[in-house]
């Protein structure tokens, strides 16, 4: 089937336009009557995505999706980071998609199995296993038919819905999405002892806990702090505590865990910004833990709508930003001076800012525009 597109020629030449201006090429006839331009753009944006995304299948023979494909497919960061914690014996991986997480979970299981309703997609994905001597059995079935008719037990589960409706418009809901995953939680513990569910990183997390009763655990996910990925986990032992992790990959960061709940009975103290202002990493953001932050590292927020973290003595292993900083008046800032600058709970936004002080984004000092339980306040870092 991919013969073709695999020749020297036509490869050849799709490695001589990775630079190339793709809706410039797509004007242009096929320089080969065998194949369309079409054809030859996908492997070429393929490429280009791989470089970034996944450069592990940047191997000679492999073959590359169409752009939706590409554009759902996980990192090939955030799936090694679930390779690390999903393990077994047997795995099915009810929508499998590219396969990008199924190829590194699967290097921790004996038996992995593959299930995709695209025909198309699942020749394209058991073509590049086999060019990455990977073995796996490929499932060419809608996940419901699968569900209804599978007679395996699985020691995981792992589903990756899709988060478009048929309009192409994105949901974020698990009933909205495909496949709807409350409906099928239950029959996803009837075939496996554990499922784990990768979700957008604009999903609730009370929400997520209020419809899905067997939930045992969430993983938040970011790479270089922009959180990629919700991982949820469900289990057929009912569990008395949900434990949360709060996971920058790419960091130095170390990783936050918390038990579902914790921030309800947590409390903040407060205070004027001190010697060190520490400001939390997406994930623990994303988590809503603003208080348990302020009880578990014994530092003092500077107001209740203020996400911004202050001490006189320097903590460690902060998840975030520490940066040692004094107050200033507007009047102290030098125009034309690069700063980075920070906004929160602030009436102005970073570019209005720059344009009523007149300075530079940029360099290696910061300017905080935030507010305290006094007003308004500027800090400027030392």
């Amino acid at each position: 089937m991919f013969k073709t597109i695999l020749s020297k020629e036509i490869q050849n030449y799709i490695n001589a336009n990775l630079q190339s201006d793709l809706h410039a090429l797509l004007l242009k006839k096929s320089p080969f009557p065998e194949v369309s331009m079409q054809e030859i753009v996908q492997q070429i944006k393929g490429k280009q995505v791989a470089q970034k995304k996944f450069p592990f299948l940047l191997k000679e023979g492999i073959i590359f999706p169409p752009q939706l494909s590409l554009e759902q497919s996980s990192s090939e960061k955030t799936a090694m980071y679930k390779s690390g914690i999903l393990k077994g014996e047997k795995i099915v991986d009810l929508t499998s998609g590219f396969g990008i997480d199924a190829y590194y979970i699967s290097k921790n299981f004996q038996h992995t199995f593959l299930v995709e309703q695209n025909t198309d997609l699942l020749e394209i994905v058991a073509h590049n296993w086999s060019v990455l001597d990977k073995k796996a059995d490929f499932i060419n079935q809608k996940l419901e038919d699968f569900l209804a008719r599978n007679k395996e037990h699985f020691d995981w589960a792992y589903v990756d819905p899709a988060r478009r409706d048929t309009h192409k418009n994105k949901v974020f809901l698990l009933e909205d999405l495909s496949p709807n995953i409350i409906e099928i939680q239950e029959k996803l513990l009837s075939i496996a002892d554990k499922a784990a569910i990768k979700l957008s990183p604009l999903i609730d997390l009370k929400y997520l806990v209020s419809v899905l009763p067997q939930i045992s655990g969430i993983d938040i996910i970011a790479v270089k702090n922009d959180v990629k990925e919700i991982l949820v986990f469900l289990s057929r032992q009912s569990s008395e505590s949900i434990n949360c992790r709060c996971i920058n990959l790419e960091s130095a960061e170390s990783d936050f865990n918390f038990q579902f709940g914790d921030e309800e009975n947590a409390y903040s103290e407060f205070s004027e910004p001190e010697k060190f202002i520490y400001i939390p990493n997406n994930t623990l953001l994303k988590a809503g833990v603003f208080n348990l932050i302020s009880e578990k590292f014994n530092i003092k927020k500077l107001h209740p709508n203020t996400h911004i973290y202050t001490s006189d003595q320097q903590i460690e292993n902060f998840p975030g930003r520490i940066i040692e900083m004094e107050g200033i008046d507007g009047k102290q800032i030098r125009k034309k001076e690069p700063y980075n600058i920070i906004s929160k709970n602030y009436p102005l936004k970073p570019e209005e800012i720059k344009k009523k002080y007149g300075i530079k984004d940029g360099g290696n000092k910061y300017l905080i525009f935030t507010q305290s339980l006094k007003g308004k306040i500027i800090l400027k870092s030392v």
